[in-house]
């Protein structure tokens, strides 16, 4: 019989037990060792089948377990050390308190998933695995974040497999009141709301959950309320899924209903208000039009209300193709804003402009949630140095006349967050080294080049630890892997071969990710001769442990995903080589540390950062990939390898996978595998092979950090976001709105007519200086109101100046008859071969953060440029 309603029936724990309960809703337990250790003492097997859910856990066990527990002296004074040691984490100074006293107040991080636990699974990807890792690194460090998401209530899908491979999705519903949640409520007890304006004068309410990450607050909007009809009931549904108008209402929500969330917060709780707001990806960034809302009903107008809220918003953006970007139909967004629906004072058009890709190859009639979030922030990122560069490239059409080296878009590059992903056992060994206090500053604050520790680790020692880790692996494997046949319809007669796959001595390769064609899962089956000579090898066997999901709209994925999985079936290598369905954060705190080797092999330069890499070198596991993300950015031949790449610009896609896979076998064949085999003289052990494990531990593994990278947030983005904001009051923002308006309209005015230099011949000794004299028009405007500049460097066959250096020249007296100014200045003559200079003129105001900000610059004109020898070799 099936239930027609459900309850979540709470146990009632014993005064003496009442702080497990505080414990179990504060998720610092998923990466806090001892905390984890004292729920599975409460049950251990009740503790296994929770999957290591400590709401779970405590639902499920019997009150006589609890009433011997209470009585327990021993377990209640590890209940004290464990609750006393949190309230010292959530209430003690850490990095961000000794910090000087400009940096925000508070910065709320906005984005549409998060990776914090399994637990709470509400994230699908790489993106909200590195935002839980952003929340989970701020705690740490003290960080006074306040993450902001919506709370779906069947998360990302669950995977299967058929009989015959196919990927098979399954949306199991989530009761919130089962998870590490709490709502959030109003004084009198009733759940606090916002709610969003629709067409046709209905409204989308939403309530706000609030899961508590250490110390970061992370409040969730879920739409699944009475006050709502069935449709807008099911806006929080899924995570990407639905249509085109279901995916704007959510990040309409996200973005709108999210300020007024964390308004509301704030309100309840007495925090600060956020002077900084950081939209991870486009898709939160309708949160800038409600800030901007927010401002005119203050009684500024549109323009000064956009400076005041550029100023104080940061935007990350995590795509390096533009398919990657949320794009919506310019009809659908306008029906959903102005007079009839939400934001009503605002003009739609103002609204519209902001996503309007007005470049060239831009599509009119679409709206563009990066194009939006890049206009409402004076602060933007890619997440590696070669993503920084790929984003320059890509948005460039937004700030014409400029090179892509100059467009106002800087890379944090991506971190981990090390406390939830490397294995307790290599914790232990760097705390035995170092103790335990100055092992967990080392993963969370960071702040050193290299862990000179790892040095005085015996080589036996290292050995015996991967051994160890790639051991439970093989047992971690096995049980998916049976639990997946069954799934499958296999019956248990016939999985008695599970008992041999995998072997705890052989070098073990993992792959794990989504499966978008551009990650290039089945790279590895091109020539199934040589895999297979690699797998089967006598003396040098490899074995590889294979999870991923496809979208599920994505039927070429789930075509990878069967023939990767058909493969693995074959009974000559399925002992060798596995597919593990239904990837996420569980499996994956095992598989890490297990692997002796980690593969990646997108297509170059499609991979923005990239992380999983990261959480394996952490755990002593080497990195071989394509260099592309982070490992571009760090690859050394002491911890890795690096797979050639055949990127060239005309070459044939199936070409370029035969010569990629080819340079692959060649790497594991040549140099992988006999690394790994090889044994030293007296030790018996692979020196070489550990010494690469040392090299990553000790090199690589600072660099890596989630508390490293959200540092660099602060230091380069957060604060000065802040003094930005601070500065941007109602009539500075004004001020500059206007004079924004004033030099846009002016600009065609504005020119450069003649240049001149003291060279007398195209031919100069290095180190020489010459005079430079300009003649400039200005227009309307004033010299307050430009630079002029020379910029130099060394030029190509073309003229194009690389490694350009940039000089302002100086005004000089008053304009002539005809309104124009002279500027004068040096040109240092500073490398040798062939140089060249340009003169140019740039908007210049103390409030830009960025002389390209308008996207304005004035040159010579072609004419003059050849009249006047620009060109010096």
């Amino acid at each position: 019989m099936k239930a027609i309603r459900r309850f979540t029936v709470r146990p009632v724990l014993p005064e003496p037990l009442r702080p497990l309960s505080d414990l179990a809703r504060n998720l610092r337990w998923s990466w806090h060792a001892e905390t984890r250790d004292l729920f599975q003492s409460v049950d251990p097997e009740r503790w296994a089948a929770s999957g290591g859910d400590p709401v779970r856990l405590l639902g499920s066990v019997p009150p006589a377990r609890l009433a011997d527990l209470a009585a327990d002296r021993r377990f209640l004074r590890r209940l004290a050390a464990v609750e006393g040691d949190l309230n010292d984490y959530l209430n003690g100074e850490r990095w961000y308190q000794a910090q000087p006293d400009e940096l925000p107040a508070a910065v709320a991080y906005f984005s549409p998933e998060f990776g914090i636990t399994a637990a709470l699974p509400q994230y699908s990807g790489g993106l909200g695995i590195l935002a839980g890792d952003h929340l989970k690194a701020a705690s740490d460090l003290g960080v006074p974040l306040i993450g902001v998401g919506l709370l779906y209530r069947h998360g990302y899908f669950r995977q299967t497999l058929s009989r015959d491979g196919w990927q098979q999705e399954h949306y199991p519903v989530l009761d919130p009141h089962e998870l590490p949640v709490v709502l959030l409520e109003e004084p009198d007890g009733t759940p606090a709301q916002v709610a969003l304006a629709l067409p046709g004068g209905r409204q989308l309410h939403a309530r706000i959950w609030l899961a508590q990450v250490g110390r970061v607050p992370l409040l969730m909007l879920d739409s699944d309320v009475e006050e709502n009809d069935l449709g807008e009931r099911g806006v929080t549904d899924r995570l990407y899924g639905g249509g085109s108008e279901h995916r704007l209402l959510q990040e309409m929500l996200l973005g709108i209903g999210g300020v007024r969330a964390v308004r509301t917060y704030c309100r309840l709780t007495g925090r600060p208000a956020p002077e900084v707001f950081h939209t991870n990806e486009g898709h939160a960034g309708f949160l800038g039009l409600e800030r901007i809302a927010e401002l005119c009903a203050e009684g500024l107008d549109f323009d000064s209300a956009l400076e005041a809220v550029r100023a104080g918003t940061v935007f990350t953006t995590h795509t390096p193709v533009p398919a990657g970007i949320d794009r919506f139909d310019r009809e659908l967004v306008a029906r959903h804003f102005g007079p009839d629906a939400e934001l009503p004072r605002i003009d739609v058009g103002r609204v519209l402009r902001l996503g309007m890709e007005t470049y060239p190859g831009g599509e009119p009639n679409l709206f563009n949630m990066a194009v939006m979030g890049l206009r409402l922030a004076q602060r933007a990122n890619g997440v590696s140095l070669l993503h920084g560069n790929v984003s320059r490239e890509m948005f460039s059409g937004l700030w014409p006349g400029f090179d892509a080296d100059e467009v106002p878009i800087t890379s944090v590059t991506n971190g981990v967050h090390a406390p939830t992903w490397v294995a307790p056992e290599v914790f232990r060994l760097g705390a035995r080294q170092i103790g335990v206090q100055r092992a967990e500053d080392a993963l969370t604050v960071g702040g050193s080049d290299r862990w000179d520790a790892v040095a005085d680790i015996p080589d036996q020692e290292i050995w015996e630890l991967r051994r160890g880790l790639r051991e439970q692996l093989v047992t971690e494997v096995r049980e998916r892997l049976r639990a997946s046949w069954r799934q499958r319809g296999a019956g248990t007669a016939e999985l008695g071969w599970i008992d041999g796959v995998l072997d705890p001595d052989v070098l073990t390769i993992g792959f794990a990710r989504r499966v978008p064609s551009y990650k290039r899962l089945t790279l590895m089956l091109r020539d199934r001769d040589r895999l297979m000579d690699l797998l089967l090898h006598p003396e040098r066997p490899v074995q590889i442990v294979v999870a991923g999901k496809a979208h599920p709209a994505d039927d070429g994925g789930k075509r990878l995903v069967q023939e990767l999985v058909r493969f693995a079936d074959d009974p000559r290598v399925r002992h060798r080589i596995v597919f593990l369905p239904d990837y996420g954060m569980g499996m994956a705190q095992k598989l890490y540390p297990g692997c002796d080797i980690w593969l990646n092999n997108p297509l170059r330069p499609l991979e923005a950062c990239g992380t999983s890499g990261m959480k394996a070198a952490l755990n002593g596991c080497l990195n071989l990939s394509v260099l592309d993300g982070w490992w571009d950015e760090w690859f050394q031949p002491d911890f890795g390898w690096a797979i050639p790449t055949a990127d060239g610009v005309g070459t044939d896609p199936d070409h370029r996978d035969d010569i990629e896979a080819a340079a692959l076998y060649d790497l594991l064949e040549q140099r992988v595998t006999p690394g790994f085999y090889e044994r030293g003289g007296q030790s018996g052990l692979p020196d070489r092979w550990i010494e690469m494990v040392r090299q990553t531990l000790s090199l690589l593994g600072p660099k890596v950090l989630a508390g490293r990278m959200v540092r660099e947030y602060v230091e380069r983005l957060y604060t000065p976001a802040a003094l930005a904001h601070r500065s941007m009051d109602p009539d500075a923002a004004r001020e500059l709105a206007e004079w924004k308006g004033r030099v846009r309209a002016a600009w065609p005015g504005v020119t450069v007519d003649h240049v001149e230099t003291s060279a007398a011949a195209a031919l100069a000794e290095l180190g020489t200086t010459l005079g430079l004299r300009v003649r400039v028009g200005l227009g309307e405007l004033g010299p307050d109101d430009v630079e002029v500049q020379v910029v130099s460097g060394r030029v190509d066959e073309e003229d194009h100046i690389a490694d350009a250096a940039v000089v302002p020249l100086k005004p000089v007296g008053s304009p002539d008859q005809d309104g124009r100014w002279v500027y004068e200045g040096p040109l240092s003559l500073d490398r040798t071969g062939p140089f060249g200079y340009t003169v140019r003129i740039l908007p210049a105001h103390r409030l830009l953060a960025s002389s390209a900000e308008l996207g304005l610059v004035a040159g010579p004109s072609e004419e003059l440029v050849e009249a006047a020898g620009l060109l010096m070799r």
